[in-house]
């Protein structure tokens, strides 16, 4: 049978056979029978040599952090992983096991939502950083801070992300992680060059607001993240591998605790009706 699309010619097979190797292209992994590189390295090699800080890096990153840095990164994913069943993503895991979803389910469903609003300000603060960072110009560097900030609030809004918190005054989770980026910066593992733009940040908003408007999760990590070198897109990828930690805790406890179709709520506790008062149905002939 002649094809169509080569002119009426049969196709050469060995072109179909490498037009079908050429349809995915990876530089992350090789794998053929019996053999497992990642990067380039055989993963037998791999197992029992790196933690999993460190494969993440390899992975994302193309090469094998320091010890150092992969420590670093491994406290940013430490500090991330749960914030209770009161956030969003959680009660929906714990919700869609109730509705009798399995545990891949109910991950899944947890992690659909972490999107712009939730779950997205660490990468919009590490963009918000590397703007700044980026800024080259011979002008004193709390200018810079200020105009971005400037910048952000008239295209996105007054809340900036990375700084304050409806829970938490202070953000134990964000104190500890600075303190955790000093020791690095002393230990010349990261520059600290965004940690200190970060705190530039918040002294600006408490200037501006005239209260203190104190880092959180996302600002702190977002400060390592940048200070580690990678992209803003894979600050939010990182955030959803360690609150995935916290959706399979939770799905999991559910699953144990048992309990059918529970909503955002006890039954017994009555939503809020705003639509027009109760009416009778008239029809014309009636």
């Amino acid at each position: 049978m002649s094809d169509v699309r080569s002119g009426g010619r049969k196709p050469d097979p060995e072109q179909v056979l490498a037009d079908a190797s050429a349809w995915w292209s990876t530089e992350i992994v090789d794998i053929a029978p019996g053999r497992i590189a990642v990067r380039g390295y055989p993963i037998e090699q791999l197992i029992g040599a790196l933690t999993f800080p460190e494969m993440i890096w390899l992975m994302l990153r193309g090469d094998v952090p320091t010890p150092a840095q992969a420590r670093l990164l491994e406290h940013a994913l430490v500090a991330a992983v749960d914030h209770g069943p009161h956030a969003p993503s959680i009660a929906i895991a714990r919700m869609a096991v109730t509705c009798g979803a399995p545990i891949n389910g109910a991950m899944a469903s947890a992690i659909n939502v972490l999107d712009d609003i939730h779950g997205g300000a660490g990468q919009q603060c590490m963009q918000l950083l590397q703007a700044i960072a980026s800024d080259t110009r011979d002008v004193d560097e709390s200018i810079k801070v200020q105009e971005a900030l400037d910048r952000y609030a008239a295209e996105h809004g007054k809340v900036i992300p990375g700084f304050g918190h409806r829970w938490h005054g202070v953000d134990p989770r964000a104190v500890r992680l600075l303190e955790l980026v000093r020791g690095a910066v002393a230990e010349a593992t990261v520059g600290g060059r965004y940690a200190r733009i970060a705190e530039r940040i918040e002294h600006e908003l408490q200037r501006r607001k005239g209260v203190p408007i104190p880092m959180n999760i996302d600002g702190a990590t977002a400060a390592i993240y940048c200070e580690l070198g990678f992209a803003a897109p894979l600050g939010r990828g990182l955030f959803i591998l360690s609150r995935s930690v916290g959706i399979l805790s939770h799905a999991w406890e559910q699953s144990q605790q048992g309990g059918r179709i529970k909503g955002p709520m006890p039954t017994r506790i009555p939503y809020r009706y705003t639509g027009v008062p109760r009416r009778d149905l008239e029809r014309a002939g009636d």
